[in-house]
Formats: structure tokens, sequence, C-alpha cells
């Protein structure tokens, strides 16, 4: 989604959102973080190369590239990240995982061009519902189910499971 600021604090968060901009999830990041992000967001360049571009020049100059960055923790309201990097040599493929905060994964992966992925424990622990409509009629679709649904339905579905299991 881009990057807002924390009206109590002032500090910057990056908001990520998924496919059908259902869920939201921000992270609370620094200053430099956001800037490197607003800077390629915004197609603003510099003279001379940030560290996020310098990364990215010297993975390109030893052949490897950013298959993608995943936010795959929080813990204490500290997130995690790790960049995948592939190489192929003699038809082979290297892959090697890299530990990083997710600003920096983020802003390395917006100037690569490379998806962003999130687990679902970090979804379930720190993503805000974007689109609450869907959300209240999935969840009325859903009570209208449970509402309908009969203890013979139940006995189907336990006879359907034995018979798949012989």
């Amino acid at each position: 989604m881009g990057i807002a600021l924390d009206t109590r604090t002032g500090s910057p968060i990056v908001v990520l959102h998924d496919k059908d901009n259902r869920k939201a999830l921000p992270i609370w990041i620094g200053s430099a973080e956001a800037s490197a992000i607003i800077r390629k967001i915004e197609n603003i360049s510099v003279t001379r190369p940030m560290t996020h571009d310098l990364f990215i020049e010297f993975l390109q100059k030893t052949g490897y590239d950013i298959d993608r960055i995943e936010i795959n923790d929080v813990e204490k309201d500290t997130y995690y990240a790790i960049i995948y990097l592939l190489k192929e040599t003699d038809g082979k493929t290297e892959q090697i995982e890299i530990d990083a905060r997710p600003s920096d994964a983020i802003a390395i992966a917006i100037r690569a061009e490379a998806p962003i992925f999130v687990t679902a424990n970090v979804l379930a622990n720190g993503s805000v519902s974007c689109d609450t409509a869907k959300d209240e009629e999935e969840a009325q679709e859903f009570r209208d189910f449970i509402q309908t649904i009969k203890p013979s339905d139940f006995e189907k579905l336990l006879k359907h499971d034995k018979e798949s299991d012989q």
C-alpha cells in the first residue's frame, strides 16, 4: 500500500496488503528505511547509490537474483524476514536465505521487483481487515450455514470419510 505515519509517535509505518486488498499488515519501521521505500515507489533518483541499491548491484554482479522475500515471524511486535536468493550455475540452482529486517527486505524487494510474501502466522498476529463489508458477508454466510446444518449432515461426512479411508 505504501508508507503512513503513526499519528501518536510520528514513526513511519510500511503497510502491506494482500492481492485481494482485504487484509493489511502494518509494520513500524525506521525513517531511513521509509525514505528508501518512498524513493523507489515515487521513482526519485539519487546521484549516488544508496544502501539498498548497492545491495541489488552487488547481487547482480555476483550472479544472484532475488527470488522473493518472506516476512515469516513476529515476536513481541518485532517482525522478521528472509531474503531468498537464487543463482543458476552449470544447470544447478543454488538458494541462499538471508535474515533481514522486514523494512530492508521490502526496500530491496521493490527495487528488484521481487514478490513479497507473509506467512499465515504473521497475518494472524498482525494484520487488520481492509474489507469489513466482505468479511461481514462471509461471516453471515457462515452463520447461515451453521443454522441450517443438521446432525445427519455430520453422519454423512463421517460415513464418507470412512469410505475414503478404505
